[in-house]
């Protein structure tokens, strides 16, 4: 595979509001971890820290790669557009010469009026905007606290987005709902974006509790001859169904809209077919290498690992390059690689999944040996539907043809 990053390049997920959100949504992974420092904790982050993260990101990027920062929570638009301002701001204090910097914004689109959408424009924001589908997707799960569905709010959002030109994608996590309704819920998105991202979400019962991905003998024990549902709650999908979900949006985009709609997942497999860095971090080779930063200064392995286990240090106690480098933190990204089991290694589709994610690593191979990903028969059906379709896409590429051509054969 051809690395074309520099060895000691990182990215930060920052989340300046920590899990404060104005939504309620079932599945949410971060939201529970308001309640661990109590009602009373001030969660906002504090200009001091903003600035520490901003100038010491900077200047801790290899030359002549853009800077690219990331912010998501809970919900960072509640934090108001005075603390973005300053972020900017920040940015083009301690920006160097040629530098590029680029902010990414992840929200659930809510607050989105005509001057956040106005600041997006302005600056050169990517949003990123959280929704599940249709509406009677979307609002199965993405309630707030009096258990109201969100749709409607999301869409206004949206459409302010759109009223101002700001680039903006769907996050869509896929869940037992709407893995059963592929299509329904591919319909939707291709009429109001271009860009998507599909997001499994797969959380195993004890995700509160527990940290994923520790040696942890007991937890072998206990879940040895257990059902695969047995393991997650009821919203994580199945990964049969995540497969067969992949597969149908696959077809339907493969005849229909390769070049005019973009899916994050299609794109990256189609990197690894042709030996590129994925820009999907859990099908690279190994991890490690997007941090996250909470409101406090503190600096975890992942943002799925936001546990005590997992955490590294504080920008204000320690250089942020010095945090990326620790030993803990680069032998968590070597055992993505280190730890598969042999069942991986051994499989054909191991050059484009490398065993996925290692949050998502606890359930048992064939022969029994621990850490195979949970979601490992909905990749294979995808990889194997898509290996002739994806072929071809390569082969054009390769060609300087374009992929889109794949149409006219399979349309």
């Amino acid at each position: 595979m051809k690395d074309l990053t520099p060895n000691n390049s990182f990215q930060i997920m920052a989340k300046p509001y920590g899990p404060v959100c104005n939504l309620d949504c079932a599945y949410c992974f971060y939201r529970y971890k308001k309640d661990q420092l109590g009602k009373d904790h001030n969660w906002r982050m504090d200009y001091e820290t903003l600035e520490i993260f901003v100038r010491d990101y900077i200047s801790s990027q290899p030359k002549g790669y853009p800077v690219q920062f990331v912010w998501q929570g809970g919900e960072p638009s509640l934090l108001g557009l005075d603390f973005f301002r300053q972020a900017v701001e920040l940015q083009k204090r301690y920006k160097k010469p040629s530098q590029e910097i680029t902010n990414a914004f992840q929200t659930n689109a809510i607050l989105i009026d005509d001057k956040w959408a106005a600041f997006f424009k302005e600056n050169n924001f990517l949003v990123g905007v959280s929704i599940d589908g249709p509406k009677d997707i979307h609002d199965h799960y993405r309630v707030d606290s009096r258990k109201k569905g969100s749709f409607d709010r999301v869409m206004d959002g949206v459409e302010n987005l759109r009223k101002y030109n700001v680039d903006h994608n769907a996050l869509v996590c896929v869940t037992d709902i709407s893995s059963k309704d592929p299509l329904h819920v591919y319909s939707f998105l291709k009429k109001n974006f271009d860009f998507i991202q599909f997001i499994p979400v797969v959380e195993e019962k004890g995700f509160k509790r527990k940290a994923p991905f520790l040696k942890d003998t007991k937890k072998w024990v206990i879940n040895k001859g257990k059902k695969h549902s047995d393991l997650v709650t009821s919203w994580s999908t199945t990964p049969e169904g995540y497969g067969i979900f992949l597969n149908k949006i696959f077809d339907e985009w493969v005849r229909y809209d390769v070049g005019r709609v973009f899916v994050q997942i299609f794109d990256t497999t189609l990197a690894n077919w042709m030996g590129y860095p994925p820009t999907l971090c859990i099908f690279n080779k190994t991890c490690g290498r997007a941090l996250v930063l909470e409101h406090n200064g503190d600096i975890y392995a992942c943002d799925h690992f936001v546990y005590p286990e997992y955490r590294i240090g504080n920008i204000k106690e320690r250089n942020l390059a010095e945090l990326a480098q620790v030993p803990s933190q680069l032998r968590f990204g070597r055992d993505k690689w280190n730890r598969l089991p042999r069942q991986c290694l051994k499989c054909e589709y191991l050059h484009l999944c490398f065993g996925g994610c290692p949050k998502n690593r606890f359930i048992f191979t064939k022969d029994g040996k621990e850490e195979l990903n949970y979601l490992c028969k909905g990749y294979s059906a995808f990889f194997e539907h898509t290996s002739q379709a994806m072929g071809f896409m390569a082969n054009e590429l390769s060609n300087h043809r374009s992929p889109a051509n794949i149409m006219e054969r399979f349309g």
